[in-house]
């Protein structure tokens, strides 16, 4: 008999310990949940905390109230003059009216992505149509994200999603593009080197002919200042002479003779065949004259 009210009791105890288990549940300071019984939604916007539902006809469904990521695909999209570049880009969401989101997208995440990947591309592909290469790689780049920032956001509204940023992360050439750049890049690059190059030879013989140029100037008037100085050491050599010999004229022709004699006789081997009476031999003759 015991044992019967104890299994009894058990039984109860567990049949309350599962409707207690089904009719609270908490809601986290990070998180936003939705009460819904037969497919109706019956609240939405629960404080954080603990709260209580019917047991086994209410459903809570709980939803992160963070902001979060979409990374989106790469796409191809046109620019202006019909080049063809690959995006890649992301968004920053998060939900902000809790019904409309469970209402549009079923409180599906995946399809909330997909609707803001349609609204990013279809954005993208307005805002890259209107500019040329050069603007969405760098040019217009921030305006293009402030753009589809905003328009993304009021659109989005009808989801209950807010936008909080849209982000390029990258604008890439096609493969088969990329490598045609690349080479027009690469003979652009050697293009200028070789006319670098031409231009500093032209700059470099320039140099060199400037110095050679002004090293024949420098050799010229050296060799015309040496001579013009050995000129006048002549001359003041001359004059110092003639000052000195004019004062014994004796003298000056012993002088002029001796050297005459040294010329002369400097080599062993010379024979002069000169008259014995002839001027160049008074000396040898008459020493005292």
């Amino acid at each position: 008999m015991n044992q019967t009210k104890f299994l009894a009791v058990a039984g109860l105890a567990l049949i309350a310990l599962l409707i207690m288990s089904g009719t609270v549940y908490t809601i986290d300071e990070r998180e936003k949940a939705v009460v819904v019984r037969f497919g109706q939604v019956i609240r939405y916007d629960d404080a954080p905390g603990i709260h209580v539902k019917t047991p086994f006809l209410e459903t809570v469904k709980v939803y992160d109230a963070r902001i979060l990521t979409m990374d989106a695909d790469p796409q191809p999209f046109l620019t202006k003059e019909k080049k063809s570049v690959i995006v890649d880009s992301y968004v920053k969401w998060r939900i902000v009216d809790l019904l409309k989101y469970y209402v549009s997208v079923g409180g599906d995440e995946q399809k909330a992505k997909d609707r803001l990947a349609q609204l990013i591309n279809s954005g993208l592909r307005d805002e890259f149509g209107k500019r040329n290469l050069r603007d969405v790689v760098s040019g217009d780049r921030r305006k293009i994200m402030e753009i589809l920032s905003a328009n993304t956001d009021k659109e989005a509204g009808e989801y209950g999603i807010e936008v909080v940023d849209v982000r390029i992360q990258r604008v890439d050439l096609p493969a088969e593009v990329s490598q045609s750049v690349y080479r027009r890049m690469e003979a652009e690059r050697a293009r200028i080197a070789k006319e670098l190059r031409a231009q500093g030879a032209e700059e470099a013989e320039k140099i060199r002919a400037n110095a050679e140029r002004q090293r024949e100037v420098l050799l010229a008037e050296a060799y015309r200042d040496a001579e013009r100085l050995r000129g006048e050491g002549d001359a003041r050599a001359t004059a110092t002479y003639g000052r000195a010999f004019g004062a014994n004229p004796e003298f000056y022709s012993l002088y002029r003779s001796l050297n005459a004699y040294k010329e002369s006789f400097k080599d062993k081997d010379d024979i002069l065949i000169v008259d014995p009476s002839a001027d160049f031999f008074r000396y040898f003759k008459n020493p005292r004259r």
